[in-house]
């Protein structure tokens, strides 16, 4: 089960930041009136196994919080997508995907 942390202010995004060098960060940004959003995050909490000591993880509902997702592709230079993740490491995205692209396995390589 992941432990998503709602991200909800804008605020939350320099924590992020910080923490980020030193556990990668990840950010699951999902439209809850899209279908395909909808299989892209059931199938990445099924397939999801990586220790909370290594990632931290948000969720974010695009459809309350577009404020927020326009500021993660400006401050992080990632083309806004839905459904998408992101995986930030040192103040950095180091991998992201969208739609059938998100796929848990890869962040956990990723993140090892």
């Amino acid at each position: 089960m992941i432990r998503w942390t709602p991200l909800t202010e804008l605020s939350q995004l320099e924590h992020i930041d910080e923490a980020s060098v030193s556990k990668s960060m990840l950010i699951f940004k999902h439209s809850t009136r899209c279908s395909i959003s909808r299989m892209a995050l059931k199938r990445f909490e099924q397939e999801y196994d990586i220790d909370e000591a290594h990632l931290e993880c948000y969720f974010l509902d695009l459809l309350n919080h577009r404020d927020i997702s326009n500021e993660i592709a400006q401050r992080w230079h990632v083309q806004h997508q839905s459904p998408q993740v992101l995986l930030i490491k040192n103040n950095k995205v180091i991998a992201h995907d969208s739609h059938d692209g998100i796929d848990a396995t890869a962040i956990k390589r990723s993140v090892a």
